[in-house]
């Protein structure tokens, strides 16, 4: 039985792409150890596979990415291992390295353009460090995939490195509704799940909603700008109409989806990350048979060309956002919505995945 250790930054409970990839390995008889880390608000996760995760002194910034690789390569290096599954650039020195020392076969997943995301696009000094990680390493890995087309497409245009697509697909299931922990009555939800972080459109919704009489907007996901958001909704004595649920695990998260009128995915374009982002939270949506409002950017309005599951925001005015909902409220996305989520799941892709895994170069 071959050993995976599969690592990533984050601290593992609300990872989805990565627990699936460990569970769809595991289940194919590789034997997984997946690596991250503790924060003082992690919460605990039971997994068929083992977890570790490492206690750091930096949690932010350039220490926290030099600390967290720094013990990351001898936590490799010391391990029993066959194949190593870096996750994204933020994890790739350490398990570069290991892999040249050991002469032991690297699988890399990146989840985004990581040197082109918001927050480092305005750090030229930060980001060039990173672009130079990316130009030292990803032309030398063999056994690569990515989230999207448009990323595939990047990588190879830039580095002549080939990287198969293996999209953030939901596992299928049947969701069983649960309740919010508020009243909701007769109104409409509008919700959002995910990183609270900039570039996300949750200023232009908080705007929209006050446009919305019938309809509260949802937040569940904790971030960067997590507490300027409440105090803002505060501020604006709107408490009735924005509602924060913070940082839910997965599973709850799944039995709140289906309660939505409709899910939002209104990432801004700054740069090419969020240009060619396909958030795993559109097909959450998708799988609780809730219609989607995205941004008009290449890969989440081609979902919705594709299965006519929602709607493309074509401008970004709060009021003719709101607008846009108030019609989209009254349209029935039922069937759409139905066959789409009986194609876009993880078990369609399983057998690629595993395929990279059995293939190794």
């Amino acid at each position: 039985m071959k050993r995976v250790i599969v690592s990533v930054t984050t601290d593992l409970s609300t990872d989805q792409r990565v627990a699936k990839v460990c569970t769809t390995l595991h289940t194919a008889g590789y034997n997984i150890l997946l690596v991250g880390r503790k924060q003082k608000n992690s919460l605990k996760i039971e997994r068929n596979y083992k977890t570790k995760r490492i206690k750091l002194l930096f949690n932010k910034g350039f220490l926290f990415y030099a600390e967290y690789n720094f013990r990351l390569f001898f936590l490799l290096l010391f391990s029993k291992k066959d194949i190593l599954l870096s996750n994204d650039l933020d994890t790739l020195l350490a398990n570069f390295l290991v892999s040249k020392i050991q002469q032991k076969p690297i699988v890399f997943d990146s989840h985004e353009l990581f040197s082109e995301t918001p927050e480092l696009v305005n750090k030229p000094s930060i980001k060039q460090f990173w672009l130079s990680l990316e130009r030292l390493m990803i032309p030398k890995l063999k056994n690569n995939y990515t989230v999207c087309k448009s990323i595939a497409d990047f990588y190879s245009e830039k580095y002549n490195s080939e990287f198969k697509i293996i999209k953030n697909l939901p596992l299928q299931k049947e969701l069983k509704p649960s309740h919010f922990p508020f009243q909701v009555n007769d109104k409409k939800v509008i919700l959002y799940q995910g990183s609270v972080n900039i570039g996300r459109g949750l200023e232009l919704m908080i705007e929209a909603v006050q446009h919305l009489p019938n309809c509260i907007f949802v937040i569940a996901g904790s971030g960067d700008i997590l507490d300027r958001l409440q105090k803002e909704t505060i501020a604006k004595k709107i408490e009735d109409k924005v509602k924060f649920l913070g940082k839910i695990d997965p599973k709850k998260l799944h039995n709140i989806t289906p309660l939505a009128a409709i899910g939002i995915s209104l990432e801004e374009d700054l740069g090419l990350n969020y240009r060619f982002a396909l958030p795993n939270k559109i097909f959450d949506y998708i799988q609780a048979q809730v219609p989607v409002l995205v941004s008009n950017l290449p890969e989440m309005k081609q979902v919705i060309l594709n299965y006519n599951v929602g709607e493309i925001a074509l401008n970004r005015n709060p009021k003719i956002i709101a607008d846009q909902i108030k019609k989209m409220l009254k349209k029935d996305f039922s069937k759409a919505l139905q066959k789409a989520k009986n194609d876009l799941i993880w078990e369609n892709q399983e057998e690629e995945l595993i395929g990279i895994f059995k293939n190794l170069v």
